[in-house]
């Protein structure tokens, strides 16, 4: 049965890429829908691996710091410099402020750069909901010490992807992730952060707690900190958790079974070089 979503992982390092894998990047495919899912440094190559930047359907950007958004400017001169023919604007949805952040890095003269030439920039905000193609996109505000979102993506077969962003555990990310079938959730920590100072990440045993408590039918690690091993951090999670643990390793697509497989029926087919 072909399935009814599939997340292709373009890169899942953090903070900056590693050799031979980007920092955050995904693309969600379904519906005849693709979206680009956070844009960090080096994902747009990987992404041309697998479509072109033209035939992107939208973007979505879970926060501003840069190993989430940076390839945001090379897709700009991409798409209005370069060898692409776009025929609109591509729909980019992102935290309060995100086109100005573009235009001041991109301008270069007295003249605001046009970044809603390339963009055409909706402002997410707590409980937002948009629809774009055959996907439902719903976005809620998340513990990152900034304005930041995860997100929850649904066909209309019902298959339903959430993901973190970056966050630390909260009550926001539990209700998107609620009943998912798969959860892709940062763990960045190696250790649970210092007595007095704000969490704004998952350890791999907090993205365990996580899955449990909002029911998630799977569970997919990424974004780990530079200190964690993947294997490592799948079996921590999973002394938290019940479910199927997998490490978003890059390049990895998991295909998402429709509602009318077994729970949790999620095949994953993993990467094999490129």
């Amino acid at each position: 049965m072909t399935a009814d979503l599939r997340l292709t992982v373009l890169g899942s390092a953090s903070p900056y890429p590693r050799a031979g894998n980007p920092c955050s990047g995904y693309l969600v495919e379904g519906g005849g829908t693709r979206l680009w899912m956070d844009a960090g440094s080096g994902t747009l190559g990987a992404l041309r691996e697998h479509t072109g930047l033209d035939r992107i359907d939208g973007i979505w950007i879970s926060h501003l710091h840069a190993d989430h958004c940076a390839d945001l400017l090379t897709a700009y001169y991409g798409l209005l410099h370069a060898d692409l023919e776009p025929t609109a604007p591509t729909p980019l949805l992102g935290p309060p402020g995100i086109a100005d952040r573009l235009a001041a890095f991109l301008t270069n003269g007295p003249r605001r750069s046009p970044v809603e030439d390339a963009f055409r920039v909706v402002e997410l905000h707590d409980h937002h909901r948009a629809r774009i193609g055959g996907l439902t996109l719903t976005s809620r505000a998340v513990s990152h010490g900034m304005p930041a979102f995860g997100l929850r993506v649904e066909t209309e077969d019902g298959a339903r992807l959430a993901y973190s962003g970056d966050s630390a555990p909260c009550e926001a990310l539990t209700a998107l992730a609620d009943d998912c079938t798969v959860l892709l959730c940062e763990a960045d920590y190696a250790r649970p952060a210092p007595p007095g100072t704000e969490a704004v990440h998952h350890t791999p045993e907090e993205a365990g707690t996580t899955a449990t408590t909002a029911g998630a039918n799977r569970l997919v690690v990424t974004h780990l900190g530079p200190s964690l091993d993947p294997r490592t951090a799948a079996r921590r999670a999973a002394t938290r958790y019940a479910g199927p643990v997998e490490y978003a390793a890059p390049g990895s697509v998991f295909e998402i079974a429709t509602p009318e497989t077994p729970p949790g029926d999620v095949r994953v087919r993993p990467h094999t070089g490129r």
